[in-house]
């Protein structure tokens, strides 16, 4: 098994809204803001070569919103995504599987293509795009506090092209691979488990959206169950926070994989570690 970082792009968000109730005199000795309280993020997403899947976790923002949708996004940097598979040796056509955390636009928004002779197309078309059925259900009858997250042009596609494949229940996808569900941030999030020999990986998705979100009380303001995000981030931790499983960070700017260990002051992360070699 091969894995293979690919860092699309970076954005900025506000850092209130990423550390919820914590202060900024606390968050902010993790990530500095700029003078309006932006911090940067990262949009990383995962290739895991089986041998006999190329499967891509998560695919960023894409290249279909205008600039009255981006202007407060401020992109910057990365690779960008088709670029990206290109440097790592793979086309979109060597995709077979997509797996999409959740359908917050940040996460799938680079599956769908725009409109070159009046209709959409996928990036992948070798591929099927997994989600969890509830996640689906939750993104086709918004609530209001995500609505304006889950874009109509980023899932109907997946969809109405025949790529869109529903997971029903955790459980494993594909031998070394396993999907866990979580509902605190959204209904019905995708959180990978990738296993070789003795080894794991955690795709920590927007569970742990960065290194400085693993206390278990240093949640974001998205997440709609607070306290659930808090048992979930809690239980992951206590099977997961060892020296054999690495964890990926998909928002972290500085640090794309590492260790994570608990500690007097409870759990904390540890160091970086070279995601290339982790399975070798």
């Amino acid at each position: 098994m091969k894995v293979h970082s690919l860092y699309i792009s970076n954005f900025k968000v506000d850092g209130g809204a990423m550390f919820g109730v914590v202060p900024r005199v606390i968050w902010s000795r993790y990530i500095k803001p700029d003078e309006d309280n932006l911090i940067p993020l990262s949009l990383r997403s995962l290739i895991i070569d089986t041998g006999e899947q190329v499967i891509l976790i998560d695919n960023g923002i894409g290249n279909k919103q205008g600039k009255k949708f981006l202007k407060h996004l401020y992109i910057y940097g990365g690779i960008g995504l088709e670029t990206g598979i290109q440097s790592l040796g793979y086309s979109v056509n060597d995709i077979t599987d997509v797996i999409l955390t959740h359908l917050h636009f940040d996460h799938c928004g680079g599956g769908v293509q725009m409109p070159t002779k009046g209709e959409y197309t996928l990036t992948f078309p070798k591929a099927k795009y997994w989600v969890s059925r509830q996640q689906w259900e939750n993104a086709m009858n918004p609530n209001p506090r995500e609505a304006d997250s889950f874009l109509p042009e980023n899932l109907l596609p997946m969809q109405d092209l025949g790529a869109l494949r529903f997971v029903e229940k955790a459980g494993v996808l594909y031998p070394g691979i396993e999907l866990r569900l979580v509902h605190g941030h959204t209904p019905g999030q995708l959180i990978p488990i990738i296993r070789q020999g003795e080894k794991s990986m955690l795709f920590c998705a927007d569970l742990f959206p960065t290194r400085a979100h693993i206390p278990v009380k240093y949640n974001m303001a998205y997440d709609l169950e607070v306290l659930k995000s808090m048992k979930e981030k809690e239980a992951f931790l206590a099977e997961f926070a060892h020296p054999d499983c690495a964890f990926f960070f998909e928002h972290d700017v500085d640090v794309a994989c590492g260790l994570v260990h608990n500690t007097i002051k409870g759990y904390l992360f540890d160091q970086p570690v070279e995601l290339n070699s982790w399975f070798i």
